[in-house]
């Protein structure tokens, strides 16, 4: 079992940046390939960004390409989500989470299906 712990929300301005980051912890040989999903008040979950092993791909939803980046630190075992330019509808829990089977041929890592160790969130706040 893989334990995820995300830290970096809090309240910002419209336009502003933060970074989060996710530290993972326990049976973690061999677990590579991670998301960032976030969830706003009353809606879904949604797919934000996510990264392969070894970092080499990086997927991002529509609508914060460009804006956001997900990096991977292996020594740390610690996935960031660097957000700039961020808008009230950015506005959201923010989870990481890690692939099942990141060695699968196909890897639909927008699908939380795709995930089995999420952490707890992060709250992030823009406010306009």
């Amino acid at each position: 079992q893989v334990q995820l712990v995300e830290s970096g929300g809090g309240l910002v301005q419209a336009g502003g940046s933060l970074r989060l980051s996710c530290v993972a912890s326990g049976r973690t040989f061999n677990r590579c390939g991670m998301g960032w999903f976030r969830q706003a008040p009353g809606k879904e979950r949604e797919f934000v960004a996510a990264i392969s092993c070894n970092g080499g791909n990086t997927y991002y939803v529509d609508s914060v390409k460009g804006r956001f980046t997900i990096s991977v630190d292996t020594a740390k075992n610690t996935v960031y989500l660097q957000m700039s330019s961020l808008k009230s509808e950015d506005t959201a829990v923010y989870y990481c989470a890690v692939i099942k089977n990141p060695y699968s041929r196909t890897i639909h890592y927008s699908h939380p299906n795709e995930y089995d160790s999420w952490g707890q969130g992060t709250r992030v706040t823009v406010s306009s």
